[in-house]
């Protein structure tokens, strides 16, 4: 079966990149899919979720659309599924033209670059975050777990089916920046306040590894370093938190 064998080979991002396709697992995420522009190839329905409601009316919101769906056993449906207890429903799907190049701003704009954040969760947790406080794109930086990931997009809970969320290298960043007046500023515990400082009308804010912060690449790029209060009894906050602060605290 065409469509069982694709959604097993993207679970490995070289499939993903090579046939510019991605895996949305899980009813909900079905369901955001399902409402946004972008184009759907194919569903996968497991014996197990034919019965369920919602799972059901997912998928025949999109065979309306005339996107095959396949009935699957569950047997077959767990060895394409990323996740540790699937729902049985899963839709593979186009990604969306999208580059650095080509995002657009306004004269206020504000971009999250991620600089090697390896959790998928986080991802797509930060994705979620940048398009709530008005962010105009995310930008992820070698290092950074692939944005099409199947965990990444279930985190992001739909957000990027219509938020840009694109790849770049430090050095095409860089000449983006320039080229768009946008000046990069990074996020530390040692920078200086977030509070003490005036954000500039356009503005990239950059959040590193996990565990290791920013690249030292990226921090020589940055023209300010800032960081958030916290208490001295907690040592750090979550990647993903820190970014929300960060992104509230400057936006225009």
């Amino acid at each position: 079966m065409k469509w069982l064998t694709t959604a097993r080979d993207l679970k490995r991002r070289k499939a993903r990149e090579r046939n510019g396709l991605f895996v949305a697992e899980g009813v909900r995420t079905v369901e955001e899919l399902a409402r946004s522009p972008l184009v759907v190839e194919a569903v996968l329905l497991a014996e197990r979720a034919a019965p369920d409601e919602r799972a059901g009316a997912a998928a025949r919101a999109l065979a309306a659309r005339g996107v095959p769906v396949l009935e699957v056993t569950d047997a077959e449906f767990d060895s394409a599924a990323d996740t540790e207890h699937p729902q049985g429903l899963l839709a593979i799907a186009r990604q969306p033209k999208q580059a650095l190049g080509a995002l657009s701003l306004g004269v206020q704009a504000r971009l999250l670059v991620l600089d090697a954040i390896q959790d998928p969760g986080n991802v797509g947790v930060l994705i979620r975050t940048a398009a709530a406080l008005g962010a105009s794109a995310v930008v992820a930086l070698p290092g950074t777990v692939d944005v099409w990931n199947a965990k990444v997009v279930r985190s992001a809970a739909g957000t990027h089916f219509r938020f840009p969320a694109v790849e770049a290298t430090l050095p095409a960043l860089q000449e983006y920046l320039a080229h768009h007046g946008v000046a990069l500023w990074g996020t530390d515990a040692a920078g200086t306040p977030v509070d003490a400082v005036q954000a500039p009308d356009r503005l990239a804010i950059a959040v590193g590894n996990e565990g290791a912060g920013m690249s030292d690449a990226l921090r020589a790029r940055c023209s300010t370093v800032v960081s958030l209060p916290m208490s001295p009894d907690v040592e750090s906050f979550n990647v993903a938190v820190a970014a929300g602060i960060t992104l509230f605290a400057l936006r225009p």
